[in-house]
């Protein structure tokens, strides 16, 4: 039997549902396709309201991948201090931050070339 591949844009979905289901804040798709040299395809950006809720979050989007396409983060940082999680899905980075971290690196300002989304959902703020 072969495997399913998901395609990026059932990922991004099920990140962002992840992200959700533990009411993670302020979440935007940056699509960086139309950039050259970029490291990977999209860019997903929320932030938690502390440590906690970071990991939470990122267990959450962890949990809701892997139970619906089987699939995990190539990669995973930060974890520890829980300021920047970054997680490497390859085609979809996930950076979960914390509110005041977030503003202070500005990632959404750096990659201002992107194609920017902001994603409503019911806790954005």
């Amino acid at each position: 039997m072969q495997e399913r591949k998901a395609s990026v844009d059932e990922l991004i979905a099920l990140i962002i549902q992840g992200v959700d289901e533990v009411k993670g804040h302020n979440i935007n798709l940056l699509d960086l396709r139309e950039i050259e040299n970029t490291v990977c395809d999209y860019f997903i950006i929320c932030n938690g309201t502390s440590n906690t809720h970071v990991n939470a979050i990122v267990g959450s989007i962890q949990k809701t991948v892997s139970k619906a396409i089987q699939d995990k983060p190539w990669h995973v940082e930060g974890e520890d201090n829980a300021e920047w999680v970054l997680m490497d899905y390859v085609n979809v980075v996930v950076h979960v931050f914390q509110k005041q971290v977030r503003e202070y690196y500005d990632i959404e300002g750096l990659w201002g070339d992107a194609k920017f989304t902001v994603i409503d959902s019911s806790v954005n703020q």
